[in-house]
Formats: structure tokens, C-alpha cells, sequence
């Protein structure tokens, strides 16, 4: 079977920029009220874009003891979760383990491992959109650029210096928070657009 076409880095480079979400859209709750108000909006969804941060590591071995920050978006705004409290944790715990809310991201393996090593848990109804894509026939690992590249023929920008930046800050500059809050955002915007059927989908879910 003939793999379907993808963008080469030229063509890539070449495409209208994804705009994304704005700084107006993210959320990041911090009080007890921040935290149910977020749990609510987000037990009101059926799929929600995800993805985690952890901090970065440089060394062979070496345990970034992430994830430090979870990403949960919706339509219209993007939580991000950072794990420096027990009541953070404790609401992330719930959204986790919530197995009507279906968590859709790219590449998740590592994010469940790390989840279970911190949290020790494993998330119910977890998506990875790899996997419909590589099912349709694409190579193994199309990832967030290349898929909204695919569908939506646009540039997703991926700064190497904010990738590596320390997401176990608790004070997370601007750019850092958009580029978490979109790589949920777009997972979403990308999972909507490939209109499958919750029959469908049901069955890629771990």
C-alpha cells in the first residue's frame, strides 16, 4: 500500500503559520476555586486535547522526575495543570482517571509512563493520535507538525529553546505557555478534523 503524501521540510517551511491559542485562552488554576472551576469545565467535555511538560534532562540515566506541568484542551481555552501542590495533583488525579474523558495527544507512551512513575496511576481513556494515523496508512510517528500540516496546511512551530526550558518553574513565561497550551490546542483542532466516529475511535483507545 502507498504511504499518503507528506510535506517535505521545504514545503514545510513554506506553509501560513498555526495561529493557535491566545494568551486570553489559558488557564492556569491555582486556588481551590481555580481548581473546581477547571474540573467542571473539563467534566463537561467528551475529548479534550492533552500532552505533558517535564523538566529536561542532559545527562545519560538521568530522571527529569516529571511531569511537571499537564495540558487539558477545550474548544475554547486550555488548562495547564502544574503539579506544585497537593491539590493540583489531586485534581489532575481526577481528570486522569476519568474514563468518560477522552484524552487525545500525540506520542502519549512516554507521557503514560512518566504519569505512572510520579502518580503512580494509569490514565483511562487516553488517545494517541499516532496511532489513527498510522492506521490511515502514514508512517509510524506523524506527530503534531506534520499532521497540521496534513490537514489544515499549516506551519506548527516548535522553538527548540522553549522545549528544553525548564517547565518545573513555577513562574512560566509567555512562551512557554503558549507552546504547551498549543500542542493540547492543536491535538484537539486535529482529533475534531479527522471526524471519526466514537465507534471509531473507541477502538484506539488504551
Amino acid at each position: 500500500m502507498t504511504r499518503p503524501a507528506t510535506p517535505t521540510k521545504t514545503e514545510l517551511s513554506l506553509l501560513e503559520p498555526y495561529q493557535g491559542v491566545s494568551l486570553a485562552q489559558i488557564i492556569l488554576p491555582k486556588s481551590s476555586t481555580e481548581l473546581a472551576e477547571a474540573l467542571h469545565h473539563l467534566a463537561l467535555q467528551r475529548v479534550v486535547g492533552f500532552d505533558t511538560e517535564s523538566r529536561p534532562t542532559f545527562k545519560v540515566g538521568e530522571d527529569s522526575g516529571g511531569p511537571h506541568l499537564l495540558q487539558f484542551a477545550t474548544a475554547e481555552r486550555v488548562y495547564l495543570f502544574q503539579l506544585d501542590s497537593e491539590a493540583a495533583i489531586q485534581a489532575v488525579r481526577q481528570l486522569l482517571g476519568d474514563e468518560h474523558l477522552i484524552k487525545a495527544g500525540f506520542g502519549l507512551k512516554s507521557d503514560r509512563s512518566k504519569i505512572r512513575q510520579r502518580l503512580g496511576m494509569q490514565v483511562a481513556a487516553i488517545l494517541d493520535l499516532n496511532d489513527v494515523f498510522r492506521a490511515r496508512g502514514y508512517h509510524k510517528e506523524i506527530g503534531v507538525r506534520m499532521a497540521v500540516a496534513v490537514l489544515f496546511g499549516q506551519r506548527f512551530a516548535k522553538s527548540k529553546s522553549v522545549t528544553t526550558s525548564n517547565w518545573e518553574s513555577k513562574l512560566l513565561n509567555d512562551r512557554q505557555k503558549l507552546y504547551a497550551a498549543n500542542d493540547a490546542y492543536a491535538a484537539l483542532q486535529v482529533f475534531q478534523q479527522l471526524g471519526m466516529s466514537e465507534q471509531a475511535w473507541a477502538e484506539f483507545l488504551a
